[in-house]
């Protein structure tokens, strides 16, 4: 149930957030509440799911809400010949997306917790990535 309601509330910061970062040409961040650094599905559902749906489809409940389409994060692997595409995903991880849906270089959800590293949470921010993506290389399709 709690976690069915973080969903929602995440949800529910991400849409406002979209509309607002679209009047603010993207210079917005939106608060997201950590959440354990070795638990990619946790951060994925956290993070992710709002917009890219629970399953990584691309169907989240605020998918509606952005410019264009999130991502089938299911099929990375598959759109680069079979080959998860590691170093590119740890780089969007790290430094954001230029995809138009996300208003900015920076995917609103993760700043301050994946954006760019800095030197005082290195650490958390380096096991966090690597979770996340190792999620991610999890629920690849076959």
């Amino acid at each position: 149930m709690l976690k069915r309601f973080a969903v929602i509330a995440a949800a529910a910061a991400l849409f406002m957030a979209a509309g607002y970062a679209n009047d603010n040409k993207g210079k917005v961040t939106v608060p997201v509440e950590r959440v354990n650094p070795t638990d990619g599905k946790l951060m994925y559902n956290s993070y992710c799911a709002p917009c890219h749906g629970t399953d990584g489809r691309g169907a989240g409940p605020v998918a509606g809400a952005l410019k264009s389409q999130p991502t089938d994060l299911t099929i990375l692997a598959k759109a680069n010949n079979g080959k998860f595409p590691d170093a590119h995903l740890v780089s969007v991880l790290q430094f954001g997306s230029s995809l138009p849906a996300h208003g900015s270089a920076q995917m609103p959800v993760w700043g301050q917790l994946l954006g760019k590293i800095d030197t005082v949470h290195k650490q958390d921010t380096q096991l966090r990535i690597a979770n996340l993506s190792h999620y991610l290389q999890s629920i690849q399709a076959k």
